[in-house]
């Protein structure tokens, strides 16, 4: 545990998501609780800066109390860039992104939530580097910086001393990293239950759906996708795929893959993984009959497929989520 605290900021801005801001906040302020209650010094210091002194208007109406920008040249532990949609004209005020590259620079790690990555992309700071916004942003990212490889399906990246994250409840997830890797995961699975929060959605866990992912522009496929979804607990291997899509084979993997972005195995796992999450969240049926009436064909090969998608076993998912009361065996 540190003796001297690591100095947050969290950078907003007039019509910023409160959330985006509220959220890491108060991860960083309940690993400070956890450390009292043990008798421990308080292992950071945290507070919203913005431009300017005084009280900032978030979109949702709630005015947040910050402190002014610290000097140019004081350094701080960890800067945090909140998003939302006033973000666009943070982006466009040339002294905040000149005070973002050069604080961003003295700091030991920088991380942006949600769309806060457009600040941060004003300022140079993510030009190369693998980066993630809210998926609805994503394509918007990409174009005006071309530069940035974005990524639009994890929760969070972490490329160095620099994160990025999802949209909103990500930057939770975000911060109770960012206190993983300082405090160990001990104290980040602390924080997270007493916020009641899953510890921890992995980084790289899709934002959204697989069937929203894949439907979302409203490909030549969509038919085929819901014709998979109530098909499931067949084999579909390309033939079958190619026959109920009206293509050959050849040009129906090369059409799948331009026009969903992905190969068609990877789309039905994921379909199939989507599927048996709801049934482990919502339904009492036994992981081996869930495993054989999503297509998965054994428990093994079930949770596998979980594990490279969401990091967490079947059993631990069902354990967290299962709304029926008493987790089934």
């Amino acid at each position: 545990m540190p003796q001297t605290p690591k100095t947050v900021h969290v950078l907003t801005f007039a019509n910023a998501q409160v959330l985006d801001v509220t959220g890491p906040l108060q991860v960083f302020a309940t690993a400070n609780d956890l450390a009292r209650d043990q008798g421990l010094p308080p292992p950071y210091k945290a507070s919203v800066i913005a431009a300017g002194e005084g009280a900032v208007a978030t979109s949702a109406g709630l005015a947040l109390l910050a402190e002014p920008l610290p000097a140019p040249g004081t350094p701080c532990d960890t800067l945090i860039v909140a998003g939302g949609w006033g973000v666009y004209a943070a982006a466009e005020d040339p002294t905040l992104v000149a005070w973002v590259r050069q604080q961003a620079a003295l700091a030991r790690r920088v991380a942006s939530v949600c769309t806060g990555a457009f600040l941060l992309a004003a300022s140079g700071w993510l030009d190369g580097r693998r980066v993630v916004t809210h998926w609805t942003r994503c394509e918007q990212l990409a174009r005006q910086y071309p530069r940035l490889r974005v990524e639009a399906n994890p929760i969070f990246i972490n490329e160095g001393p620099v994160w990025t994250s999802a949209g909103v409840t990500a930057g939770i997830d975000l911060a109770l990293a960012l206190v993983e890797a300082d405090l160990g995961h001990a104290m980040a699975l602390d924080v997270a239950r007493q916020l009641v929060v899953f510890l921890k959605r992995p980084g790289g866990q899709s934002q959204f759906s697989a069937t929203l992912a894949l439907q979302k522009r409203g490909s030549r496929f969509d038919d085929l996708h819901a014709w998979i979804a109530e098909n499931l607990g067949r084999d579909l291997p390309i033939q079958v795929l190619a026959e109920q899509a009206g293509m050959s084979e050849r040009s129906f993997v090369r059409h799948y893959r331009a026009d969903t972005g992905r190969t068609p195995a990877r789309a039905i796992e994921q379909i199939r993984v989507e599927s048996a999450r709801r049934l482990l969240g919502d339904s009492a049926v036994a992981i081996k009959r869930i495993a054989a009436q999503c297509g998965f064909g054994s428990e093994e090969t079930l949770r596998r497929s979980f594990l490279r998608a969401l990091g967490v076993t079947p059993q631990a998912y069902r354990e967290r989520f299962f709304a029926g009361g008493s987790t089934p065996q």
